[in-house]
């Protein structure tokens, strides 16, 4: 039986001058957080010394949002087309989630080079932290209606009806934004159990590119329940960063593994001692 689930949820909560306070806002800094958390917790198991680590979340999370406005902008740039003072406005609204993934990758691999350390050991951190982080920042995405659906009559769709939300009335659409929840929420609890092992039996890079290639995958798929338009080959923007997402990790897990092996030959190599003759 079809039974459409009605969300009518005020998506501002209030107004301080200029600014305005949304639960998108609210849970998008509540993501950035235990994202925060989780990867410091996580790098602090793999003995990495997390003693300034607020030095690296800031370069991750500053280079974060500058990558998911600027992709934003160029996936929309129409909108922008004659008011490009707008771009700086971000109270307005308006972020990529691959940008701010990539983004935040690239301020990782600033701060592995400032504070001298493994970049891969910040990637292993990485992947579950992103998890934690899309999935409590969807929660803001599921009340304020965004990323519109498209149409369904399965049991789980949802209907937006307060006028303020950014959801489309009249329409009964797919949860993708809850069925993208889901997806991180089932990587981590799939993969965090055993996110030691992972780090035991394979280099550093490979545990956290197994969560970002995977999430790529369903990413890529959940896509196709979206109403965003195509960019290129029918492709939609995030199809096209999550498909590289996988690839890389795809391409870059054996790289590591086989340059594993070899430092381990090498270091495993016995040397033989130059004889004198008699």
């Amino acid at each position: 039986m079809f039974l459409a689930v009605v969300i009518d949820l005020e998506p501002n909560i209030f107004r301080l001058g200029p600014l305005l306070i949304t639960w998108h806002g609210v849970f998008s800094v509540l993501g950035i957080l235990a994202a925060a958390r989780l990867g410091i917790w996580l790098l602090a198991k793999n003995d990495v010394d997390t003693s300034h680590a607020s030095d690296g979340v800031t370069w991750m999370v500053v280079l974060g949002l500058v990558g998911a406005r600027v992709l934003y902008v160029w996936e929309n740039f129409k909108f922008f087309s004659g008011q490009l003072l707008h771009i700086f406005n971000l109270t307005e609204g308006g972020i990529s989630q691959w940008g701010g993934l990539f983004g935040a990758i690239a301020g990782a691999y600033v701060w592995a080079r400032r504070a001298h350390f493994s970049f891969w050991k910040i990637i292993d951190a990485g992947g579950p932290a992103a998890m934690i982080g899309l999935a409590v920042g969807r929660i803001g995405d599921v009340i304020n209606g965004e990323h519109h659906g498209t149409v369904t009559n399965l049991p789980w769709g949802v209907e937006y009806v307060n006028p303020d939300t950014l959801g489309e009335p009249g329409k009964v659409v797919h949860p993708e934004v809850a069925y993208e929840m889901i997806l991180t929420l089932g990587l981590l609890a799939l993969l965090l159990p055993f996110h030691q092992r992972l780090k035991a039996r394979l280099p550093s890079g490979a545990p956290g590119l197994i969560y970002l290639g995977l999430y790529g995958l369903g990413r890529f798929w959940l896509s196709y329940f979206r109403t965003d338009p195509a960019i290129i080959f029918g492709l939609r923007q995030a199809q096209i960063a999550s498909l590289l997402m996988f690839v890389v990790a795809v391409v870059a897990i054996p790289i590591l593994i086989r340059r594993s092996r070899r430092a381990r030959a090498g270091r495993e190599e016995p040397t033989v001692e130059p004889t004198g003759r008699a």
